[in-house]
């Protein structure tokens, strides 16, 4: 009698290293449509750097971030001060913020001065003081800038995440390891560090709109389920130039109410919504130059490169050909 695994891998025998990646990549190419895996790719997130920094006695360090930054106090407790917000941190605790400047310190009243001065001998490993009170290990999320407005309006001001819910979810055991990593020495610590980042700011995302988002967009629409399912089928196949009823169809709901419970969510109409990810998808390959623009017309749903252009200029605001000259240069 056969095995599910050859039936799967289509190798005799199961206990080969080629049938176990076959059937990885039958599970990968099952998975189902995911919008926030699908925005995190076209945005290209990506860890840029992990850090630690170490303060003991009085301090107030103030930073300017260019881009996300996401960070977790191993131990100790200190102060964030970010645009109208001031919290106390304490071990456990991850926060994130997305380009704004803040203040760290010991004390709120402090005045700060720049963190520059910490790192001052080493970008990757900063100081205040000769005993460490408090630890922190973080790191920055970097964005494409062609597509960041995607998510970066979702992340203004800052995010906390207080210990008790970072330890019961997956973030607790991927803080345990990001510390492990840093203290290890191992090689490829640094690369696994700044993955771990990566997956933490995806761990955030989670918990942070969870409950949803008063911003309409589509992060709001995932927490509303017929929305969510109109979403998932746009993103499972961009190509298709989706009709008003059948999203509504999908949602479960007639096309008059599903319209305007998906604009409310989402911020526009669902038809435009699916033509807006359509020409994103596109303008990711464009920016990629891997493909010709007749390439990317074609795999768009287009029958001919006339209409892709039309429709590209429409909502990108530039031609195909020029999109591509701007970002790929960049």
């Amino acid at each position: 009698m056969q095995c599910r695994h050859e039936r799967i891998s289509g190798v005799k025998r199961p206990d080969d290293r080629s049938s176990f990646i076959r059937i990885l990549v039958v599970i990968v190419q099952d998975a189902p449509a995911d919008p926030l895996s699908d925005v995190l790719s076209i945005v290209q997130a990506s860890a840029a750097c992990s850090v630690r920094f170490t303060a003991g006695g009085d301090w107030a360090l103030r930073f300017s971030p260019t881009h996300v930054k996401f960070n977790v106090v191993r131990f100790g407790t200190c102060w964030i001060l970010a645009e109208d917000s001031m919290r106390r941190l304490s071990s456990g605790d991850c926060f994130m913020v997305a380009g704004t400047p803040f203040v760290l310190a010991s004390d709120p009243k402090l005045p700060p001065v720049d963190a520059a001065s910490a790192f001052a001998n080493d970008a990757s490993r900063g100081q205040v003081g000769s005993t460490p009170d408090t630890e922190i290990l973080g790191g920055s999320v970097n964005f494409d800038s062609a597509q960041a407005d995607l998510l970066l309006p979702l992340l203004t001001g800052l995010l906390l995440i207080e210990a008790e819910q970072a330890g019961a979810s997956p973030m607790g055991w991927l803080i345990a390891q990001l510390d492990a990593e840093w203290r290890s020495n191992l090689p490829g610590a640094r690369a696994a560090c700044d993955d771990m980042i990566r997956l933490l700011f995806v761990q955030a995302l989670r918990s942070h709109f969870s409950g949803g988002t008063d911003i309409p967009s589509w992060l709001g629409g995932l927490s509303d389920p017929p929305v969510a399912r109109a979403l998932q089928a746009i993103h499972g196949d961009p190509a298709h130039h989706w009709r008003l009823d059948e999203l509504a169809s999908l949602a479960g709901s007639s096309r008059s109410a599903f319209a305007e419970r998906f604009a409310r969510r989402v911020g526009m109409p669902p038809v435009s919504y699916a033509t807006n990810w359509r020409m994103r998808v596109a303008a990711s390959q464009l920016a990629s130059g891997l493909k010709t623009i007749s390439e990317v017309a074609s795999q768009a749903g287009y029958l001919s490169d006339s209409a892709f252009h039309a429709a590209f200029r429409r909502e990108m605001g530039v031609s195909p050909a020029a999109y591509r000259r701007k970002f790929r240069a960049a």
